[in-house]
């Protein structure tokens, strides 16, 4: 007896949205089997994590700071995603924008040019948006032109990014205060975001974040350009044969991701760090693959998957803390988390048939 995956004629919006419920319901289940291999109480482990993640001000407050940067490369992905162009190196875009912020906002800062705050703000940000937008451009042409993957052109970016990040860092942007650390000149300090929980380190940068979320989504629901990403995403060729500028609207798709995860970089100086660093980031750019995966591409629900996705990052390292279990299970959950997102979002637009023949 052999079955075939048959595609539904029309899927079902509940299923779809309940998909990623599905999802976390699923990965929970089965990470209770590794709890308890660790000889773990199953009800308090859990209870620790979620604590560790929401149980306080000061939980709350550290998951919201992890959440921003994942808010921005989720956001990036999910855009280059939606049209079908696979955006890998959010992390290189993210250290670029970041480079770039301080570029603007550390070295010519202050009195350098005499500029008012807001507009060296505006301009340190746009520098940010830019440098990651032009770092995705290059990968976009050579696949507009020649045809060569994107995947691997943006994965081999980052390294190339991250190499040359190191090189400023040791040279024309090391922080001569820094007693020999290789980290950048500190940003201008009027040029630091405010706080979004006093005494804490969030930052209003989450409502950056939100707010660009929540512009993505106007874009992708009533503008033409949105309606021509959904296009291009669904069906390349088609969309050619119908007259529509495939490469143009690729090329755009890349500009705006690649700004998104320059963003991220900039709103992680000016919210967080102050400087520069080669380990500003744990990651932050391919942990975005995962938000972007799990929202579905959504813009919105980029927002709820990266406050998911940091509550179990930070919720497991006060969790190991407490209980003899490994702070990795916390990428055990945000790992499996994915595999069951895309099983359940699969099931809901295809069924399984049993092929009489």
């Amino acid at each position: 007896m052999k079955f075939i995956l048959e595609r539904r004629a029309e899927p079902s919006r509940l299923a779809l949205a309940l998909a990623p419920v599905a999802a976390i319901l699923c990965t929970l289940a089965i990470c209770t089997l590794l709890v308890a291999w660790a000889g773990a109480p199953v009800g308090k482990t859990y209870a620790l994590l979620f604590e560790g993640a929401f149980g306080s001000r000061f939980a709350l407050s550290e998951t919201l700071t992890r959440a921003t940067p994942l808010m921005l490369t989720g956001l990036a992905c999910a855009v280059a995603f939606r049209a079908r162009f696979y955006n890998i190196g959010a992390e290189g875009q993210l250290y670029l924008g970041a480079l770039a912020a301080v570029a603007v906002g550390g070295l010519h800062g202050g009195t350098g040019f005499d500029l008012p705050v807001p507009v060296l703000f505006a301009g340190m940000m746009l520098a940010a948006a830019l440098a990651g937008a032009l770092l995705l451009l290059v990968p976009a042409l050579l696949k507009t032109r020649l045809g060569v993957d994107e995947v691997v052109t943006t994965l081999l970016g980052n390294f190339i990014v991250l190499l040359f990040v190191s090189m400023m860092l040791d040279g024309p942007m090391k922080d001569p205060m820094a007693m020999g650390w290789p980290q950048s000149v500190a940003l201008n300090g009027d040029l630091e975001l405010g706080k979004l929980i006093a005494r804490t380190r969030a930052h209003t940068g989450l409502l950056w974040a939100a707010g660009l979320a929540a512009g993505l989504w106007l874009l992708n629901r009533y503008t033409v350009f949105g309606f021509q990403m959904r296009a291009v995403g669904a069906n390349a060729h088609a969309a050619r044969f119908l007259g529509l500028p495939v490469n143009r609207v690729m090329l755009g798709t890349a500009v705006l991701s690649g700004a998104l995860a320059g963003l991220a970089g900039a709103i992680e100086v000016a919210g967080r760090t102050g400087y520069v660093t080669l380990d500003m980031s744990p990651g932050y750019g391919y942990t975005g693959v995962v938000v972007a995966m799990l929202a579905g591409l959504h813009p919105l629900g980029v927002v709820l998957a990266s406050v998911f996705v940091a509550g179990m990052l930070v919720g497991a390292d006060s969790m190991s803390r407490a209980i003899a279990v490994p702070n990795y299970i916390a990428d055990v959950i945000v790992a499996t988390s994915l595999l069951a997102m895309l099983v359940a979002t699969l099931f809901a637009q295809y069924r399984l048939r049993r092929n009489p023949a």
